[in-house]
């Protein structure tokens, strides 16, 4: 009898007590849970990068000409919303990747909130940003309404874009994971400038701008104001001004619908270490942790100067096509190709960058245009060879959006393991890359301007002096070349080859696990008591 309830007792008492797990095998499990995801989890992250390159993509074709034909602002108050506006774009970067730096962790994760707070107020002021004030407005007060507007969803743009980008980070802690959703991302915010462009552009309707002759370049036949552009004879302004806030009601909507998607279908993880030992850093403190980080600073420098290879390439490749070859009527397509080029390759890069290394992808992809570069300067009026090269270039393009944004968290990983006790700097790393290409496409928007006046371009001349043809030339060819290569000189110095990238996966794989064992085993012993 007694032996029989020491048995009971016995019995009960195992059954009671946690089943011992072995360690190796719980940390398959946990680095299981960890880092798997779908293919919706990765769609739906995808997804949420097509409201910034809509947005941007219909601001950058079509802002300049609804100021000057619509607003119907002088070009001179124009420009100083276009140049402000750029400025402070690139100025809330860092400040807003800082602020996300200090905030608090919430139920809905650190990021998100940003992202989802964000997008109503940006909808409300990129709908406002295509409105015309009613009333006998002066100049001055049109100025000040499209300044604050422009400022404004700029910011917010940020509030959204900044969270999103170091959301890579957050969603899974394995960098093939990372990677592979990362080229979802791409694939998806190419095929966002293709249909920003296409939203805008089918909305307003193709603009028709009848040339002018001037200057001795061309008889004068024509007497149309220069800042005027004729979109159709029977299309009043009044009907241009309610296509285009149709056309922000539109984009307005996808926005809103992306960042559903985007919250419902993916899961902000953090680990609990980093809320742990998480401090909190002054904004110079900050920037100083991260700018002194070498490997970030060759990264973001290598691919300062070849962003601006292919923004110098892509701002005057339209110009060229136009005027230097001689295709004013097929450079649209032209651009088509770019974008549809560069949509079906980035899946190609992701497999080619997993087979053989980011470094190795950096040096095929960014060179391959090169030949393609020279041969477009060579050959002229070819419409086949126009073709070609945009096609290559689209190639070299789809290689320049994925392999930045790929080798960042490896960055990231790599000053985590530098800087164990300094963690939640994720948003300014991702910041501080944003600025530095906004500043490479406002340095190549100068250049270009600037060189093509010096050259004497005419504004929508009919043909352009021999001067403005030389310098196109320069821009679509020499120039991006001699980029490209100062650019992938400076990657020789990056470190972070895929030896070492995998030293820093394992390295942060078994503190992982370690943090999760101590926290497992604290609960287990909680539980027993």
């Amino acid at each position: 009898m007694a032996k029989g309830q020491g048995g009971e007792t016995y019995s009960a008492a195992s059954f009671l007590q946690p089943q011992t797990i072995a360690p190796e095998e719980r940390r398959l499990r946990q680095r299981e849970v960890r880092k798997n995801l779908s293919v919706c989890n990765k769609l739906c992250y995808a997804i949420g990068g097509a409201p910034y390159q809509i947005t941007g993509c219909a601001i950058g074709f079509f802002l300049q000409i609804y100021l000057l034909d619509v607003a119907q602002l002088h070009p001179s108050s124009a420009s100083l919303i276009l140049f402000i506006g750029r400025a402070w774009d690139a100025i809330t970067d860092p400040t807003i990747g800082f602020l996300i730096s200090r905030s608090k962790w919430t139920r809905f994760g650190r990021l998100l909130p940003w992202i989802i707070c964000s997008s109503p107020f940006a909808v409300a002021t990129y709908f406002l940003l295509w409105y015309v004030p009613n009333g006998n407005i002066s100049e001055i007060g049109k100025l000040l309404w499209y300044l604050l507007f422009y400022c404004s969803f700029q910011t917010l743009q940020t509030c959204f874009h900044v969270p999103y980008s170091a959301l890579t980070m957050f969603i899974s802690t394995d960098q093939k994971e990372r990677d592979s959703a990362t080229a979802y991302r791409m694939t998806v915010e190419v095929l966002g400038t293709v249909l920003g462009t296409a939203i805008q552009g089918q909305i307003v309707g193709g603009a028709d701008s009848p040339c002018i002759h001037e200057n001795g370049i061309n008889a004068s036949i024509s007497t149309i104001d220069v800042n005027t552009t004729q979109y159709n004879p029977n299309t009043s302004i009044s009907q241009l001004k309610s296509a285009y806030m149709l056309a922000a009601a539109v984009i307005g909507g996808v926005y809103i619908l992306c960042t559903i998607i985007l919250f419902a279908g993916v899961q902000e993880r953090d680990e609990p270490r980093n809320r742990k030992a998480q401090k909190s850093y002054s904004f110079w403190k900050g920037l100083k942790l991260v700018m002194s980080h070498g490997p970030y600073v060759k990264l973001i420098i290598g691919f300062l100067f070849t962003s601006l290879a292919f923004m110098l390439l892509e701002g005057n490749y339209a110009l060229y096509c136009s005027y230097t070859l001689g295709f004013p009527n097929d450079f649209q397509n032209i651009l088509l190709v770019i974008m549809l080029s560069a949509t079906l390759t980035v899946p190609f890069w992701q497999w080619f960058l997993t087979r053989f290394g980011k470094k190795t992808a950096v040096y095929v992809g960014i060179l391959s245009a090169v030949p393609f570069l020279i041969l477009n300067v060579l050959v002229q009026r070819n419409l086949v060879v126009a073709y070609i090269v945009s096609f290559a270039s689209g190639v070299s393009v789809a290689a320049a959006f994925l392999l930045p944004w790929s080798m960042l968290p490896d960055v990231v990983d790599d000053f985590k393991l530098k800087n164990p006790e300094s963690v939640g700097h994720e948003a300014i790393f991702y910041s501080f890359y944003v600025f530095f290409t906004k500043f490479a496409s406002g340095v190549s928007l100068g250049i270009s301007t600037l060189s093509l006046d010096f050259a004497g371009y005419q504004t929508r001349g009919c043909a352009q002096p021999d001067g403005v043809h030389l310098t196109l030339k320069m821009l679509v060819a020499p120039a991006p070349i001699f980029l490209i290569i100062l650019g992938l000189i400076i990657f020789k110095l990056y470190p972070i080859d895929e030896e070492i990238r995998m030293k820093n996966k394992k390295a942060l794989e078994d503190l992982r696990d370690n943090g999760q064992d101590t926290e497992t085993n604290s609960n287990e012993l909680c539980s027993i008591v």
